[in-house]
């Protein structure tokens, strides 16, 4: 079946605009948001267009933050020394474009590590940025915030999944009681708390929400000791299924179908696309917002599994710095799929950073005929 991109998607907002600005622009109109996550540092500086973010500028790095955080509690020399030559970078860039609004946020690793608090000042004092560690609920708030964009004006019943490096946020949000053209924006209005709402608007609302401390980072370290691919892949997602035991939604989503909508956010749902597409150079245009089938994502998945370890290494679709963490996203995402199997999973190539661009500036009212 070829890809299809759902009905209403780029209702609102529209689409973040990636292109190089022509002219440089007024540091006053500049918002930067970075994600400091388990295993990459991320920052997208990015100005208000009409009811959109222009990107000016960006970064992405693999700076595995949660290695070996496991077995030892705590973050090694050796990770907080990758971290912080990447926040140099971005404080460079920071400084480059005279960026005054900024939220920097740290996120699973740091939530879990004894030594956060060392770690959060030895940034401060190498790069004069300010880290917050920011809880679960608005880790997962923000990336339902960033993937408003492609939810279906068809969609009743949504399901946000964002597979982290070091955990998984799962959001269910029931929209049946909004006008089909507002969907997008109640989705959005959700950025100031899952319990926010106006009296006199029908407003989406959060039916339950988990962040499981399982991503594909930490998934993994806790199998490495099985040496069989395939069986270590099967034990992970039998594993990540265990663990949704306590998200209501699993216990009722048996039948659920008709108007269910499930968008994905994550390095391992954009790789999946990436793969399924035989795209051997990324392209966002094409990932985004893509909806692909169960078995379109079961497909690339066994496919995986034949390739092996070296296999995948070598396959330019999944990427250097995917491919050791591919799998035990798979196993989250096959976890995912077999309980609430669906034919409206929607690659978002977008999260955390996005959400903490548009919860800004909806704050500062900067996005045109924005919801608020």
């Amino acid at each position: 079946m070829a890809p299809r991109r759902p009905a209403g998607a780029g209702s609102f907002p529209t689409p973040v605009e990636r292109d190089a600005p022509k002219i440089k622009p007024d540091p006053a109109d500049l918002y930067a948001a970075l994600d400091l996550g388990t295993n990459s540092c991320r920052m997208l500086i990015a100005q208000p267009k009409g009811t959109q973010l222009h990107v000016v500028d960006s970064f992405s790095k693999s700076v595995q933050l949660g290695y070996g955080l496991e077995a030892s509690g705590r973050l090694s020399r050796a990770s907080m020394a990758r971290a912080i030559g990447a926040l140099k970078i971005c404080q460079k860039k920071l400084m480059r474009h005279q960026v005054r609004r900024i939220r920097l946020v740290a996120t699973e690793a740091c939530r879990r590590a004894t030594n956060a608090p060392e770690f959060i000042q030895l940034v401060e004092r190498e790069t004069r940025l300010q880290l917050d560690i920011i809880k679960p609920e608005e880790e997962a708030r923000l990336a339902v915030v960033s993937c408003a964009p492609l939810v279906s004006m068809k969609t009743e019943q949504l399901l946000v999944m964002d597979i982290g490096g070091g955990s998984t946020e799962l959001v269910w949000i029931d929209i049946s009681r909004v006008p089909r053209v507002d969907r997008p924006r109640a989705i959005m209005r959700l950025h100031t708390g899952f319990n926010a709402g106006d009296s006199m608007l029908p407003g989406a609302k959060v039916v339950d929400w988990i962040s499981v401390p399982l991503g594909v980072a930490t998934l993994k370290d806790q199998f490495m000791d099985v040496e069989d691919d395939a069986a270590r892949f099967a034990l992970m997602s039998w594993f990540f299924e265990e663990n949704l035991a306590s998200f209501s939604p699993y216990r009722d989503a048996d039948g659920v179908r008709e108007g269910f909508q499930i968008i994905g956010t994550s390095g391992t749902v954009t790789t999946v696309a990436a793969s399924h597409l035989q795209l051997k150079r990324y392209d966002r245009n094409k990932v985004d917002g893509l909806r692909m089938t169960s078995d379109q994502i079961d497909g690339v998945i066994q496919d995986y599994l034949a390739m092996g370890p070296d296999g995948r290494r070598r396959d330019a679709r999944i990427g250097r710095d995917r491919h050791a963490l591919i799998m035990s996203g798979a196993a989250i995402l096959q976890a995912l799929l077999r309980v609430w199997p669906t034919d409206r999973l929607s690659v978002a190539d977008r999260g955390l950073r996005e959400g903490l661009l548009y919860a800004q500036m909806s704050a500062d009212g900067v996005l045109e005929d924005g919801p608020f």
